[in-house]
């Protein structure tokens, strides 16, 4: 991969939420929900909602760093999650839920150690963040009626309550990211 089109995984939440999110970002390429983080040899729904896999739900971005930057995807995941709940995010609870970035090289993990020193210094969030910043580790990807899931579904009674107030917030705050 060149230096322009990079990888980013990440996870904050429903994978659904971050996928509507990144899928308006320009410069992002890709969007694909997974799996990854976990300690069993393979990832699927249905065990990974389980709790008992590990694993969280991300999504794994392709984006062109000549764009936007690895600093600037993480400002939106940010903006767009709350990431000082240890597993949890809303009513969504459990390890699958977690904060975490799975970085795929060491100028990724040096930018997300110093964003969120950058993030706890400022006191923007009022406690401290948890989420987890990680090698990457075997990523699978989730079923296929995961993906696009919030286009193809919009009136769906998360992606309606849930999803959608997220898509609002992140076009407000990043108008000059928008595709």
């Amino acid at each position: 991969m060149s230096i322009m089109n990079q990888q980013a995984t990440l996870g904050g939440g429903c994978f659904w939420c971050l996928e509507a999110v990144y899928q308006h970002v320009r410069g992002v390429h890709r969007v694909e929900s997974g799996y990854a983080g976990g300690k069993a040899s393979d990832a699927n729904y249905d065990a990974v909602c389980s709790g008992r896999t590990d694993h969280a739900e991300v999504v794994r971005l392709e984006f062109d760093s000549s764009v936007i930057s690895f600093k600037q995807l993480l400002e939106i995941f940010y903006a767009i999650h709350d990431p000082t709940t240890l597993n949890r995010q809303g009513n969504d609870v459990g390890s699958q839920y977690r904060s975490v970035i799975f970085t795929h090289d060491e100028s990724q993990k040096t930018t997300a150690m110093e964003l969120v020193k950058h993030l706890d210094e400022s006191g923007i969030f009022g406690n401290k963040i948890v989420t987890e910043i990680s090698d990457l580790p075997i990523y699978y990807p989730a079923e296929e009626y995961h993906q696009n899931y919030f286009n193809l579904h919009p009136e769906q009674g998360y992606c309606a309550f849930v999803v959608s107030p997220k898509v609002a917030k992140f076009r407000e705050q990043f108008k000059d990211l928008l595709m």
